[in-house]
């Protein structure tokens, strides 16, 4: 059988886009006189729909758009994902499905039975899982459809299982000769080869050939890198789409030969491709064409920037440069040299003025304290209010700058630098930043090399660096990451390494600054744990690490 595989970047909610999106992959398919076509799991609303599938009217026009996309595709048999309803009196009200069909007809169709319920995942919030699992006799074939997770349980590769049951082991029991799995699994570092590694395995382990399509782009935080493959019996890899970019690939079952596309072969270049894939579908799909960005002279908005123009265009790029008396020489001149290098305008907005007013106005109240953080924290507010003003003036997206490591400890201004509509680095580390920016660097020097090798300093305050008040970001991300990726507590960091009492202050921070993350823009997950609705902690609480 020749089979097709679809990757595609559906709009939520947007059926008459979607369906039409299938309409012409199917042609294309077809006009290559292939027999099937795959496209990824929930095709037809986007994935994840979220609390739409409480909608009544939400359900029923993808049910529509389905059984119009069933009578106006004929020549060739496709599978895509949907939502179904479930007709028992008990349980969630949906089912998350799969269906084949052809010429009009339905041929098949399944539901899944393993819902995730982790990180970014609720899907036994909205759905039922499937009580059956069938294969289906299909030109010489008997298929086995799955639908993401569903293959993510094998005894042999996990060592501790979410669920009680395997469907893949089932489906091979009724007699499936070829796997078809629809899927969207969401990208961060290192998920790419662990699905290789887990679908090879098992077209190896039943001696069955395979056949993955993932969904691709972005919707909200959460990216899809597609990276979509099919496997041989022997477990090789036979056909893969690219990643971070519509495609449709080619597999013929009897031959086991496929178009194989080239991927990003580095962990920088593929962070690097999802910010830019991440930035442009959210700007696009929320019906934005242009964003504005403060530029500071550092090296997270330089980055942000760059990440701007490769996903819109230098054209759809405002750059705002709005110094202080604590500004230096060398940010003038480096911000000026990085919109030249990136072709964006640049826009210079001195704040020293508007500064002094807020001090004068004030001063009744702060005349007796010397200037601090309150002080710092309103040149923020006042270059904040000054990108939201040009935002609601002109229709841009404002794109707040801040890092991952920042973020995590509060080292950002509520209502200041943290204003936007995106936060396009949010959760990549301090280091990355690094990592990323010489890695563009490699080819052009975008970002100005001086902006790259000075010391990074918010300019709140005269001659401030960050490591004032932090400790070396190699550090602070590394216990960043232990604790809020891998979840390791106090005395496993210490025994890393690290002295105990920094790693508790690091901690305690994490914490009490729960409340700002929880008011901050959303921003683009490439890690295996982001800040986001894929993290959930509570905001009143006391928890302290170094509470016993």
């Amino acid at each position: 059988m020749k089979i097709a595989i679809a990757q595609m970047n559906p709009i939520i909610g947007d059926f008459k886009y979607n369906v039409g999106k299938i309409k012409k992959f199917a042609n294309k398919a077809k006009e290559n006189s292939y027999d099937l076509i795959v496209f990824p799991e929930l095709a037809i609303s986007g994935y994840p729909p979220r609390d739409f599938l409480e909608k009544k009217d939400f359900v029923d026009t993808n049910l529509a758009c389905l059984d119009k996309l069933i009578s106006s595709v004929h020549g060739i048999g496709v599978i895509c994902g949907f939502v179904d309803k479930n007709p028992r009196e008990e349980g969630n009200s949906l089912y998350n499905a799969a269906v084949l069909f052809e010429d009009g007809k339905k041929l098949h169709q399944t539901h899944k039975r393993l819902l995730p319920t982790y990180d970014i995942f609720d899907e036994a919030r909205y759905f039922e899982p499937g009580r059956e699992v069938k294969s289906y006799p299909y030109k010489g074939r008997k298929i086995g459809i799955t639908i993401c997770e569903d293959i993510w349980n094998d005894k042999d590769i996990f060592r501790t299982r979410f669920y009680h049951t395997d469907p893949v082991p089932l489906i091979i029991e009724d007699g499936a000769d070829l796997l078809i799995n629809i899927s969207a699994s969401p990208f961060h570092l290192g998920k790419k080869e662990l699905r290789w590694n887990i679908l090879g395995a098992i077209s190896k382990k039943y001696n069955v050939p395979l056949v993955y399509a993932n969904q691709v782009g972005g919707n909200d935080s959460v990216l899809f890198d597609g990276t979509s493959v099919a496997f041989d019996a022997h477990g090789n890899m036979a056909a893969r789409a690219y990643d971070f970019e519509e495609d449709i690939v080619f597999f013929d079952t009897e031959s086991s030969e496929g178009v194989v596309h080239e991927v990003t072969d580095s962990d920088t270049e593929s962070v690097l491709k999802a910010l830019i894939m991440g930035t442009r579908d959210y700007v696009t799909k929320c019906g934005f064409s242009k964003v504005v960005i403060g530029l500071s002279g550092g090296i997270d908005s330089a980055l942000t920037a760059y990440i701007a123009v490769k996903a819109l265009g230098p054209e759809n790029v405002l750059t705002v440069f709005m110094p202080s008396r604590y500004t230096s020489r060398e940010n003038f001149e480096d911000t000026e040299k990085l919109a030249e290098n990136l072709g964006t305008e640049l826009m210079q907005i001195p704040i020293d003025g508007m500064f002094k007013e807020f001090l004068k106005f004030l001063s009744p109240e702060f005349e007796e304290n010397e200037p601090g953080i309150t002080e710092q924290n309103i040149q923020a507010r006042i270059r904040g209010t000054i990108l939201m003003g040009l935002s609601n003036k002109h229709g841009h997206l404002v794109l707040s700058t801040g890092n991952k490591s920042e973020m995590a400890i509060g080292y950002c201004t509520l209502y200041g630098d943290m204003n936007g509509g995106l936060s396009v680095i949010s959760d990549v580390p301090k280091t990355v930043v690094y990592d990323i920016s010489r890695f563009i660097n490699a080819e052009k020097e975008y970002i100005p090399k001086r902006i790259i090798e000075k010391a990074p300093s918010a300019e709140l305050k005269p001659e401030q660096t960050d490591q004032d008040d932090l400790p070396p970001y190699e550090v602070l991300d590394i216990i960043l990451k232990g604790y809020v990726e891998d979840l390791k507590s106090v005395d496993e960091l210490a025994e890393m390494g690290f002295d105990k009492k920094l790693v508790a202050d690091i901690i305690s921070k994490v914490h009490r600054n729960e409340y700002k993350r929880y008011q901050a823009a959303p921003g683009l997950k490439v890690t295996s744990k982001a800040f986001g609705y894929g993290r959930r902690y509570p905001l009143a609480q006391r928890y302290r690490p170094d509470c016993l």
